[in-house]
């Protein structure tokens, strides 16, 4: 049993899948440049992972090395679109209305915020839209749960947006 060809085998299939993942980021981030490039690597390490496969695969070991480095790859892949966190998300807030300090307190940090009342089952409740870099959003929980420990949160990415708070700041 070869352990150098095992271990290579993992390790390629790691980072393909890995760049794989970021690459597929990137295009759904519209960033089609960067894509592109890590794409032409990716094919490069792809093909030479699956040649020494190929070339080897007599052996079982060497083809559950390739699928461990698989599922490994993706879940380093997951990780590093985490850390990147890129792009923005948009939050939707609902607390009672006793907790109208909320608005204030995430503006003060840095936060867009635009808030009104609603009517809720239990009575009135203010919800708060918040827009906010991906690399932000546990501060923004953080605040939020600092704050309004009962409050409802539900975030999600957008895809494309125009005017506002954001615009003017990010020029």
């Amino acid at each position: 049993m070869n352990w150098m060809m095992i271990g290579t085998i993992a390790v390629i299939n790691i980072v393909y899948v890995s760049l794989f993942t970021v690459r597929l980021i990137f295009v759904m981030k519209n960033y089609r440049s960067l894509a592109a490039a890590i794409s032409m690597v990716e094919v490069f390490v792809y093909l030479m992972g699956l040649n020494i496969v190929l070339d080897n695969i007599d052996e079982p070991i060497n083809l559950a090395a390739y699928c461990i480095g698989f599922g490994l790859g993706v879940f380093l892949g997951s990780k590093i679109e985490e850390w990147l966190a890129l792009g923005y998300v948009t939050a939707q807030i609902v607390v009672d209305s006793e907790s109208s300090k909320l608005p204030a307190a995430l503006r003060e940090r840095g936060f867009g915020v635009t808030s009104w009342l609603a009517d809720g089952r239990d009575g009135h409740r203010l919800v708060m839209q918040v827009l906010a870099k991906r690399s932000h959003e546990k501060k923004l929980i953080a605040t939020v749960n600092e704050i309004a420990p009962k409050a409802f949160y539900i975030s999600y990415e957008p895809r494309f947006f125009k005017g506002g708070f954001w615009t003017r700041r990010l020029r």
